[in-house]
């Protein structure tokens, strides 16, 4: 899966399909059931490594699960997504964090949220050879200044706002653009003005393609669920009845069973006796 396969899929009306990854063994699973777009999200901060809110993540925790998603990853278009700490600062500096996303971890590109102040930075990481998917709506590295996780673009003003940052993301030369938490109308229009695939998450059907973080769709996360999470397994339960039942055979004297264990042959037991 390349850019061009992408814009290839806006054009002849095919959706597109991006799921999230933070290790080997599902990015390899994801990767096998065909999907277009495997992110590592910086979602990884609160799914994955506990942290309260995405804020705290650092670069260098993002390149270590980057670099284990890339080995399970053969077909998909895989996306590095830039942290707080690491779209911060000087331009050289991005441009330096977006680069570690390519060279060590191997990504095809980077994503980074919001236009505004960060549409320099934009254009410097897209000037230096890096693909950049843009992000606009809601954005959870800034949601404080947007009064909180909630839904964007409600009315004309905030609504056309959402519209010239992604007509500016585009013209900066973003390859793509995640739609966050807006009315689905909005994103039916912004997907209609844009030559560029669009990619929502909470943002309707019309979008060229959709997103969800993975371990809410399969049950992993359980602190919350975003109304735009539809649940398809729910593995945490599954987990957990694994862990019990596990604990009750052990102290059961249930497992290990013959089965599950090497057997010395009896000469050799009589003789080490």
């Amino acid at each position: 899966m390349n850019i061009s396969d992408l814009q290839n899929k806006k054009k002849q009306g095919k959706k597109i399909t991006l799921l999230t990854a933070y290790d080997y063994p599902s990015a390899n699973l994801i990767d096998k059931a065909g999907i277009d777009i495997i992110l590592v999200g910086d979602s990884l901060a609160m799914s994955v490594l506990g942290y309260d809110t995405t804020l705290p993540i650092t670069m260098d925790e993002m390149i270590h699960h980057a670099k284990a998603v890339r080995r399970g990853v053969k077909n998909a278009f895989l996306v590095g997504d830039m942290p707080l700490k690491g779209s911060q600062g000087a331009v050289s500096d991005v441009i330096k964090n977006a680069q570690r996303f390519v060279k060590e971890a191997g990504c095809d590109a980077i994503k980074i949220e919001g236009a505004g102040e960060a549409l320099d930075k934009v254009k410097a990481i897209i000037k230096s050879g890096i693909s950049v998917m843009g992000h606009v709506g809601l954005t959870p590295q800034t949601a404080d200044k947007l009064g909180g996780f909630k839904v964007q673009g409600k009315d004309v003003e905030t609504a056309q706002k959402i519209i010239n940052d992604a007509k500016l993301l585009e013209s900066a030369g973003c390859f793509s653009l995640i739609l966050e938490c807006i009315p689905d109308e909005l994103a039916r229009i912004i997907t209609e003005k844009l030559s560029i695939p669009t990619i929502g998450i909470g943002a309707g059907l019309y979008c060229d393609g959709q997103a969800l973080v993975t371990n809410d769709m399969i049950g992993l996360f359980d602190k919350f669920t975003p109304k735009f999470v539809k649940k398809y397994a729910d593995l945490s339960q599954e987990m957990l009845k694994a862990f019990k039942l596990y604990k009750d055979e052990v102290e059961g004297l249930k497992f290990p069973a013959k089965e599950h264990s090497f057997i010395m042959k009896k000469e050799e037991a009589r003789r080490l006796k």
